[in-house]
């Protein structure tokens, strides 16, 4: 996962520090993205009460029952700009959040064996991943304010799940060792395979929401599908051969030089080029790869929260599911390139690719098919993978 720390970054000097503390939340009683500023700095006290919910799950919650700690899992620094949306979230209502380090599937797993005991209000991760824990048994019901801008397929009738941002599939790459070794900016899945590409390129695992799209959008763009994974097999087979494997946490690994080549998300690339200091924005580019024919080859992919049943602190989640749904909340996800579920009512940064490449080679899938038969691709991809670092 791209590092994206809340220390000023190039793009927020570029913004005029359009992340900076500061503006005030929605809540308080106030209408949808109403902001608090005529009340004050921020901040909250024991009797500050906040009106929460959409529709029937309108409610108001007492800053008296928050906690000093808010625990919701994968909301972590150096990933979708969590950073910035803690910080803000604990400057306006004295809460703050833990670093909840770690994978969707991880986060899934410990949500299971806590299943009766929770330690944490809210589950947080990629889409697929929510709607397994939604099946589990693990999530309750809560509409969060905003929740009716939510397109249709992207959140579960019953309230238990709902989108919050997306991501595309995408290969982030060092021009400066691509034009040192003679290379050409990499067009489609085809490009990869060359070898003085294939020696230092990175996956990231398959138990990972990220790994798993990767795999699928190569899988995607050589005619496979869920029911099929030969194709992503045999494409591991080839670039095996020239040293190319799994890894997480690999920033530094490109920053360093280590890797020239890795498969993640735009977001990943994006905020790496323009947010992280180690690196020139100029060594940095990001492509968005199509089939070996045109096929499509790019896999959206969504990400989402739900409440936890039986979980501590439901009003502190609640107000906390509600600001990262509402403008101020959904700005801080484009401040790193991620695009925020509400993408539409926002300006997208320029620094974006084209969206004609988006148009070419992005693909998505019906998310409720997808966790059917998640767990069973990610124990094939691991299992039959000849790439290292699977596990």
């Amino acid at each position: 996962m791209a590092n994206d720390n809340s220390s000023t970054t190039r793009r927020q000097v570029l913004l005029g520090s359009s992340a900076a503390l500061g503006s005030a939340m929605a809540g308080c009683l106030g209408s949808d993205d109403q902001n608090n500023s005529e009340n004050g700095t921020g901040g909250t006290s024991d009797s500050d009460e906040y009106e929460v919910g959409y529709g029937e799950y309108q409610t108001t919650v007492s800053a008296a029952d928050f906690p000093e700690e808010l625990r919701v899992y994968a909301v972590q620094t150096g990933w979708s700009n969590w950073d910035a949306v803690m910080e803000e979230f604990e400057s306006e209502y004295g809460v703050s959040l833990y670093d909840a380090q770690g994978s969707s599937g991880e986060a899934l797993q410990d949500a299971r064996s806590n299943a009766r005991n929770p330690t944490y209000s809210a589950f947080n991760g990629g889409y697929s991943f929510n709607l397994e824990a939604m099946n589990d048994g693990l999530t309750t019901d809560y509409k969060p304010k905003n929740w009716d801008t939510v397109p249709d397929a992207l959140k579960t009738d019953n309230g238990h799940v709902t989108a919050t941002r997306q991501m595309t599939t995408a290969v982030t790459y060092r021009t400066d060792v691509y034009e040192e070794r003679g290379l050409d900016a990499p067009e489609t899945w085809d490009d990869l395979k060359h070898p003085d590409i294939a020696q230092d390129l990175a996956f990231t695992p398959p138990h990972t929401a990220n790994g798993l799209a990767s795999a699928l959008s190569v899988n995607r763009a050589y005619g496979g599908d869920l029911d099929n994974l030969d194709p992503v097999i045999e494409y591991h087979e080839e670039i095996a051969e020239h040293g190319a494997d799994f890894r997480r946490n690999i920033e530094g690994d490109v920053t360093s030089g280590e890797i020239s080549t890795v498969v993640e998300y735009d977001y990943s690339g994006l905020n790496m080029k323009y947010n992280v200091d180690e690196i020139g924005a100029d060594q940095l580019d990001v492509a968005i790869l199509t089939g070996p024919n045109g096929e499509e080859g790019a896999m959206n992919v969504p990400y989402g929260y739900a409440l936890l049943e039986g979980a501590p602190n439901p009003e502190a989640a609640k107000l906390f599911m509600d600001y990262v749904l509402s403008l101020d909340g959904q700005k801080k996800f484009f401040d790193a390139y991620v695009r925020p579920i509400r993408a539409s009512e926002l300006d997208q940064p320029d620094e974006f690719p084209d969206q004609s490449a988006y148009d070419d080679a992005e693909f998505a899938l019906d998310q409720e098919e997808l966790v059917s038969k998640q767990a069973s691709i990610q124990n094939e991809l691991t299992d039959r993978t000849p790439l290292p670092g699977a596990q």
